[in-house]
């Protein structure tokens, strides 16, 4: 009796894969563009940002870096003397520098306070049903959509000298003397911080009126089942559940007073307006930068002052995220 084997076959070398062996490789090939497809896609999306970013936010603050440790002329840029830390030394002998970050202080919180409070209680009152509320969020919005130039002019001829100023002519009546709105260190920075609020109170109302209306409404119900009133409910509903977005408002009020340029620029006109004042009584830090390279032909000490407004805004970020931290944790 002699045993029969069967020998499977065997693919001759060089022949095509079986239909089994095909699909098997395509359904790899595609598994793998799909890992690479959901790990890679995100990045892909984000690369033009990122792009974006190093080309018009990392170099340019970078070089401004590398140019503060540097004596550079705005007439010869491309011609450097090495001084590392001169300009930032210089900058701690320089008086005007120090007077302007008061100013810039100063500025900021004659603006950012009354701003926001005033901001706050507007979006209480357009967060209750009134009519024409529509209306009233659109002309909140329009000193935000209005030219800083055209703002300026228009507060120039309200903050005139004498009696020729809508402000001055306000004091009058009241049996007040006309005061030299520019000339003055507090009323020249009044002044300047009234265009601010003018611009941005509006802005940040919607901003409060938008968290306020993510507030649940359970918490008022439950507010007034205890007999509070609206004041009691603003103080003690309201306000807590604001507390990340006042935050917010903060720091980006703080950061935007550093940049404070085009108010007090255009409050001066030509005659002041790029020196802050006679005596410099409201000139900025962003003001200064523009003096110190385009009047001073000083780029290099402009460039550590950009750099001093950097660092200033960096702990400013820092204070918030700290601030943020132990709300979040006391919540």
């Amino acid at each position: 009796m002699t045993a029969s084997t069967t020998a499977s076959p065997t693919r001759p070398p060089g022949a095509a894969p079986g239909p089994d062996g095909a699909e098997a490789r395509r359904r790899a090939r595609r598994g793998r563009l799909y890992r690479l497809d959901v790990k890679g896609s995100p990045y892909l999306f984000v690369l033009p940002f990122f792009l974006l970013f190093a080309a018009f936010g990392l170099f340019p603050l970078l070089y401004t870096g590398w140019m503060s440790l540097h004596s550079v002329s705005t007439l010869t840029p491309d011609q450097s003397t090495w001084t590392g830390l001169g300009n930032y030394t210089m900058l701690g002998h320089d008086p005007v520098f120090w007077k302007s970050l008061r100013n810039t202080v100063t500025i900021g919180l004659l603006s950012s306070v009354p701003q926001l409070a005033i901001a706050l209680g507007l979006a209480h009152l357009l967060n209750y049903r009134l009519r024409g509320r529509l209306f009233f969020r659109v002309a909140l919005l329009a000193p935000y959509a209005t030219s800083v130039a055209a703002a300026a002019l228009i507060f120039q001829f309200i903050f005139q000298q004498n009696n020729a100023g809508f402000a001055n002519w306000v004091l009058h009546l009241v049996g007040v003397h006309p005061v030299g709105w520019e000339a003055g260190t507090w009323s020249s920075q009044l002044a300047v911080a009234t265009i601010v609020m003018w611009r941005w109170t509006g802005y940040n109302t919607l901003i409060y009126l938008a968290a306020m209306q993510a507030v649940p409404g359970e918490l008022y119900e439950a507010a007034a089942l205890d007999g509070t009133n609206r004041w009691q409910q603003f103080r003690y509903v309201t306000v807590p559940a604001l507390r990340p977005t006042i935050v917010f408002t903060v720091v980006v009020s703080a950061i935007g007073s550093l940049q404070l340029f085009g108010e007090p620029y255009l409050f001066g006109g030509s005659g002041q307006g790029i020196n802050g004042g006679p005596d410099n009584q409201y000139s900025t830090l962003a003001l200064y930068v523009y003096r110190l390279a385009f009047n001073s032909e000083h780029l290099g000490r402009a460039a550590a002052v950009a750099w001093v407004i950097f660092l200033i805004a960096v702990v400013v970020g820092a204070v918030n995220a700290v601030v943020v931290r132990r709300l979040r944790k006391s919540a």
